[in-house]
């Protein structure tokens, strides 16, 4: 597929098009794209050779680098961050008759883990700039039933981290981080992954440390990491444990192949940010010409943000219908693109009787006009610049008029 803009492009073989022309990939610009390479292929191949492929030294290498990247003392890798959300509430014996505050807005998984524990999660409202659980709302969800919280770094824009921690304090909760969406940002000199009890990294796509399926779960915590592990799963030294016998594991853990995909990309973290940021410079020169959206936002307490995806949020004269429209528009020009979240107070797990529209304001207001478009370190730059004239010609096109917030 050759599709025009106003620049020249070289294809991967190397061939120049003429100007103005490029050649979209196959299966068209896509979502998200894992960044792989010989490390990835060399250290799985190494992998395979060993006489264990689960539970074996790949799996405690990567446990302990990513914990010490995080600056946290303990790293238990598990199945997924649903999983690893799930082993957290089951150590704090958090179940029926007990409720976790949570987010309705982006990243679902880890929320999910609330339900599966049999406790009541309780929905709260997000700050509008950052899209992240705000703490001065939740206040008036905490009841004698409340035993811990479950807040996101969305998007890669971490959390109010202070408020949250003095909210914890207070209120004698279990602050639970879910890091996932956020690999690579950092709050007031600190990593994310480092301010909750325990925090929660999911490694499956679109994460930016991708390796299919997995998670991590880390903390400080000494008792809490070893109930994990016993949570998590038997290990051969546990097959006489009295004490590893009196708790139901959950067959949680990951094997050395995942491991090995996941340390060898942790061992390129570096690069893969610094590549992910050249594409977001890109979007951030095209989008000087999109007037009315709500620009990228970093709050004063942030020292760096590393998106999971581009998101852009339009002006509230487009419906969420529109935006549908123009996810249709870019599908059709051979670009993946989605509305970036569904609230979860509009699933039907959440709200048995139907969608509570107009619970949470801020969460609809944003839900509604958020589109996640590509970003991945396989895109060019003449990739971006295609992907944002199509999505202006789209906006246009859908009659919206223009975009003002």
């Amino acid at each position: 597929m050759t599709t025009s803009i106003d620049a020249p492009a070289v294809t991967p073989a190397g061939s120049v098009l003429p100007p103005g022309e490029f050649e979209l990939p196959a299966e068209g610009l896509l979502l998200s794209g894992p960044d792989i390479g010989e490390v990835e292929t060399e250290l799985v191949a190494a992998a395979l050779r060993q006489p264990r492929l689960s539970g074996g030294a790949m799996v405690e290498h990567f446990e302990q680098r990513f914990a010490q990247g995080a600056g946290r003392t303990h790293g238990i890798a598990v199945a997924s961050g649903t999983l690893g959300a799930l082993l957290v509430l089951r150590a704090h014996a958090i179940g029926p008759g007990d409720e976790v505050i949570a987010s309705p807005y982006a990243w679902h998984q880890v929320a999910h883990a609330v339900s599966l524990a049999g406790a009541t999660p309780v929905l709260g409202e997000i700050d509008y700039w950052s899209g992240c659980l705000d703490a001065a709302r939740a206040e008036v969800l905490v009841t004698s039933a409340t035993r811990a919280v479950i807040v996101g770094n969305v998007n890669g824009h971490p959390a109010a981290w202070q408020a949250w921690r003095e909210f914890a304090r207070r209120h004698h909760v279990v602050l639970i981080e879910d890091a996932t969406e956020s690999i690579g940002s950092s709050y007031q000199g600190r990593r994310v992954g480092g301010f909750g009890d325990a925090s929660i990294f999911d490694f499956s796509q679109p994460s930016l440390l991708c390796c299919g399926e997995g998670g991590i779960v880390v903390t400080d915590d000494d008792r809490l990491a070893h109930e994990l592990r016993l949570l998590r799963s038997r290990t051969l030294d546990d097959r006489r444990s009295v004490s590893a016998g009196s708790r139901v594991p959950m067959q949680a853990g990951i094997g050395e192949l995942t491991a090995a995909l996941a340390a060898a990309q942790l061992a390129r973290l570096p690069e893969l940010l610094e590549r992910r940021k050249v594409v977001e410079a890109w979007y951030l020169e095209q989008m000087q010409s999109f007037e009315g959206i709500k620009p990228p936002y970093v709050a004063p307490d942030v020292d760096e943000v590393f998106w999971m995806l581009y998101v852009v949020h339009l002006g509230k004269r487009f419906t969420a219908s529109a935006c549908d429209q123009i996810v249709e528009d870019l599908a059709v020009a051979g670009i993946e693109a989605a509305r970036y979240c569904q609230p979860l107070h509009q699933q039907f797990h959440y709200a048995p009787g139907g969608s509570r529209r107009g619970q949470f304001p801020l969460v609809e207001r944003i839900a509604d006009r958020a589109l996640a478009l590509p970003l991945h370190a396989h895109l060019s730059a003449d990739h971006v610049e295609f992907i944002v004239k199509t999505l202006k010609d789209s906006s246009v096109n859908v009659g919206a008029g223009a975009a003002i917030y």
